[in-house]
């Protein structure tokens, strides 16, 4: 096994900053992780308090931000991973956003409902 794997699988996130162009990710191991806010669409259009408003997940080996719908790994940032959601996706909650409908942690939305039982056609 190589050495970068398993740093990749025990660095664990301990904090979250930001900047207008920068996302920085102090790990555990006392590694900073610097990498460009362009590299994550969603934190870019985001304002400067929903991007502070962020939990570890997962022990810390991901960040969550509720109020852009956004979770990041720390393996992906060390990969040199962007984003992967595609173009259509990130439209769609532009779109939400600018309407207003966008979710935050401050106004949650309603409570997801357990699905109905499964019905089979009749043949």
């Amino acid at each position: 096994m190589s050495t970068s794997g398993i740093e990749v699988r025990e660095a664990v996130a301990q904090g979250v900053t930001s900047s207008d162009e920068a996302l920085i990710v102090d790990l555990a191991d006392g590694r900073t992780i610097t990498v460009p806010l362009a590299w994550f669409p969603r934190l870019a259009h985001g304002t400067p308090t929903e991007r502070a408003n962020w939990r570890l997940i997962g022990g810390g080996v991901g960040i969550h931000w509720p109020d852009l719908d956004e979770d990041i790994s720390v393996e992906s940032l060390l990969a040199g991973r962007r984003s992967g959601e595609i173009q259509t996706s990130l439209r769609r909650w532009l779109h939400a956003r600018k309407a207003g409908r966008h979710r935050s942690a401050t106004a949650p939305g309603p409570r997801p409902q357990a699905p109905g039982p499964l019905r089979r056609p009749h043949p």
